[in-house]
Order: C-alpha cells, then structure tokens, then sequence
C-alpha cells in the first residue's frame, strides 16, 4: 500500500510538471516593432499546448497596444501599461498578473525559434529546474555589427561561455533575455530587484541562498536581436563592469577573480604598447596572436571577413568598457567605500 502510494505521488509530479501551463511576460519600453517581430514568431511555434503571452508596456510614449491587437485572434495576450519602473520590476509585475505555473521571460528584442517552447518543455520534463536560462545566437537576418556584438558576448574566447556557450559552469546564472523562473521561485525571491542591468545575476544568487537550482537548457535559445550601435554597446558593457563590484559586495561569496579579467585585459594591452615603444615586442604579440584567433572564430561561425574584423573590434570594446567600468566601481565602492545607490544613481531604479 505505501509502495502504491510512493508511486501514484510519483505520478502526480510528472502529471504536474508535463502539464505545466507557461506565461511569457515581456517588459517593453518604446519598442513597438521589436513587439510585432517577436509576435510574428511566437504564431508559427511547434508547441501544441497553450500558453499566454504578457505584455507589460513600462511607461512608454511609443505604445504598442496596436500592435497586439493584430495577434489577438492566433495568440492569447495580456496586455499592461504602467509607469516606468525599469525592466526587472515590469517583469516582477506581469509574472504577478500572470496565470501560469512557470514563467519564461523574454526581452522584446527577441525572435523565438519555433521548437523553443517544445524544447523547454522537454527540458522541464526530464531535468527539471526552479529557473532555467538559455542561449542567444544570431539569426541570419541579422547585420553585420549585430552579428558581430553577439560573438562577442557569446564566444568563449571573451567571455569564457558565461552567457551559454559552455555547460561547464557549477551554477548557471540566466539572463532575463531568455529566462523561464517557476511561480514558487518567483514568489520566495520576491522577483527581481531595482538594480539595472545587473538584476538578472543577482536574481539567480538570491535564489541559490533560498535553495533553489538554476540550470542552463542549452538547446532552449533565441535570437536576441540588439538594436545597438557601437556607442550604445559600450555604454551596456560599461554598466556591466560597474554592476559587478556592487554584486560582489552584495554577495561576496560568490565574487569570482574572473570577473577581474577584462580590467587586466586592457592594464596588460596598455602596458605592452608602452613596452613595444621600449623595443621589446613579445607582449604585443601575445595580444596580437589573441585577435588574429577571435578573428578566425569568429570567421568559422560566420563565414564572411568583414564581421570577423568587426568582431574583434566589438571584443575590444567589450573588453575595453566592462574593464573601465569595474575599475570606477572597484574605486567607488571599495576604496573610497561609497554606498552603491550613492556612486551610481543611474544604476538604480526607484522601487
């Protein structure tokens, strides 16, 4: 009888999980058309279950409720228009408008493969996780300097696979582009914080103390379609290097000497120009034999030279930005001793 019982709990997990109903929650802020794209590619998904979609509109002079009024009939939406709070706290509150068991959480710069959700269905089935993340990659469609931004925050030669491209990670940390968090996740955690970017890794340390596993699907990616110039992509990668100090000081015991890397990255380039200057050379090309490989992976996965030089160029920029700015947090926050709000209003949204 206890073994009868053993097995019909047994069941009722699977039917739990196999039956699992997902809410898609997509903050957007004055990206009407990056909307219509990722609708576009939710209607032809293999996935034969329903799902709804949550659209949260964070304060946006640029609404896209027209938008979605062209997909009402092919998909089931819920659409929100709210102040503006930031992105973390807008998808704090679709997930709290939502109706599903578990959240998957898209940036709406996004297009969604048509197997991703049978995918992380099957993930959920046979692994399953509290809160799961997943990769991007570049769609063909993509131009040149977006193909060339996605290498350099996916390839393992810059960022050593953290945004997915390996599974060698002891603790995966998602990032809310691609991110699926059960509601018993999001209610212990109470969600995302009002840091910004940052909120993500945080999020995922935060569940880790409460117990919970995070895990990385790998074969669950979208295509993250960054509307970015290179000005913009330092700028992100600048707020990057100095969110992490501020992670660190939250969390020391998850700091990691990696995130070091990128700073000593550009001391060491800086100094090995001024030792090429001596007559002394083999610094230099230590780094230059680094670019020429970031070039031919880059070359590899493209097929086409001209990316593969921008390539390079936007690993630079990433190397340069996230290093510079860990350094001005580094200074800010533990030598000087600055609250982080203080140092870094721009950091924060209000609650």
């Amino acid at each position: 009888c206890i073994s009868t019982l053993r097995s019909v709990d047994r069941n009722l997990i699977f039917d739990q999980i196999f039956k699992m109903y997902f809410s898609l929650i997509i903050p957007v802020f004055n990206r009407p058309n990056e909307i219509d794209e990722l609708l576009k590619s939710l209607v032809i998904t293999t996935y034969a279950k329903d799902f709804e979609i949550v659209i949260v509109e964070d304060g946006s002079t640029q609404p896209c409720h027209q938008i979605i009024e062209k997909y009402n009939q092919t998909l089931e939406i819920s659409y929100y228009f709210k102040n503006n709070s930031g992105p973390g706290d807008s998808r704090n509150y679709g997930m709290r408008m939502a109706k599903g068991d578990y959240f998957i959480i898209f940036d709406s710069d996004c297009l969604i493969p048509q197997n991703y959700l049978p995918t992380v269905d099957h993930c959920l089935t046979t692994d399953y996780a509290d809160c799961f993340g997943g990769p991007d990659k570049a769609h063909e469609s993509f131009s040149d300097i977006q193909k060339a931004v996605d290498f350099a925050m996916t390839s393992v030669l810059t960022t050593g696979g953290i945004r997915g491209a390996s599974e060698k990670l002891n603790k995966f940390q998602p990032r809310s582009f691609n991110m699926g968090i059960s509601r018993k996740a999001f209610e212990a955690s109470n969600g995302f914080g009002h840091i910004h970017p940052g909120e993500d890794p945080d999020l995922s340390i935060r569940l880790w103390k409460l117990g919970f596993q995070t895990k990385l699907y790998r074969e669950a990616y979208v295509y993250h379609k960054r509307r970015i110039s290179w000005e913009k992509f330092y700028q992100q990668v600048h707020k990057f290097g100095m969110v992490r100090p501020i992670l660190n000081k939250w969390h020391p015991e998850y700091s990691k000497i990696t995130y070091l890397f990128p700073s000593l990255f550009i001391i060491g380039f800086l100094t090995s120009i001024l030792f090429a200057i001596a007559g002394y050379l083999v610094p230099i090309y230590l780094y230059v034999i680094y670019l020429l490989l970031l070039f031919f992976d880059s070359f590899l996965r493209f097929k086409n030279f001209k990316i593969a030089a921008l390539s390079v160029y936007a690993s630079m920029i990433q190397f340069y930005g996230y290093g510079t700015g860990f350094l001005k947090s580094i200074l800010s926050i533990n030598i000087m001793r600055r609250e982080p709000q203080e140092a870094f209003p721009n950091l924060f949204f209000k609650k």
